[in-house]
């Protein structure tokens, strides 16, 4: 569990005053919301004081409906948590379903409200369970998430976005333990298929890399 929580916060996305380029975070999740159907790719990269490089995991976020939220791995493992209807199911390939009730992890019912509020660009809802913090320019932005709720602030430090105009790049999680875990979406996903280079990964998430 302490491991699905940071990965499910790469579903999600104080309201910051705005700043001399125009950004603010309520321009960023203008930019962020989204219909269901969508989704997108990615590759999480964890760090770990045990490894020479980081660990890679690919796969895919989809978004089947508004009440449902679907983390799919393909790579090194096959894996598939979903979220809905009140309930988490984590499949492997040969193994049953390991079914609970969302209301058992209340941390995870917390990222799912916010994964709504931030898909339907509510400020306010968000801001429920976050301080937000905004940065950067409309061609290069960060925003900032830190917990208030103790329960999650215990697991997770804070959780960065970065993104270029209307995209969202990498989302840097820092839990309360452990190591950063990076995590690249859509172009810097794309991009990252031919890297290898433990830095020139992390490099795709802070400066964005080509488009």
């Amino acid at each position: 569990m302490r491991r699905l929580l940071p990965c499910l916060l790469t579903g999600l996305l104080a309201s910051s005053p705005a700043l001399a380029s125009g950004v603010d975070a309520t321009w960023i999740l203008r930019q962020l919301a989204q219909p269901a159907p969508s989704q997108t790719n990615f590759v999480e990269l964890r760090g770990s004081a045990l490894l020479k490089e980081p660990l890679r995991v690919e796969g895919q976020y989809r978004r089947p409906d508004a009440g449902t939220l679907v983390r799919e791995v393909r790579t090194p493992y096959a894996e598939t948590t979903t979220i809905a209807d009140g309930q988490v199911s984590i499949a492997r390939t040969g193994k049953p379903p390991r079914v609970f009730a969302l209301q058992r992890v209340p941390e995870l019912a917390d990222l799912q409200a916010s994964f709504g509020a931030m898909l339907a660009g509510d400020l306010a809802a968000l801001e429920q369970n976050y301080r937000l913090q905004a940065s950067g320019s409309a061609q290069r932005w960060q925003l900032q998430l830190t917990p208030k709720a103790e329960a999650l602030a215990r697991r997770v430090r804070s959780v960065i976005l970065h993104g270029q105009n209307a995209e969202l790049r990498c989302i840097e999680t820092q839990p309360a333990k452990g190591e950063l875990q990076r995590t690249l979406l859509g172009g810097a996903a794309t991009a990252a298929a031919a890297v290898r280079d433990a830095a020139a990964l992390n490099g795709l998430c802070s400066a964005g890399g080509t488009r």
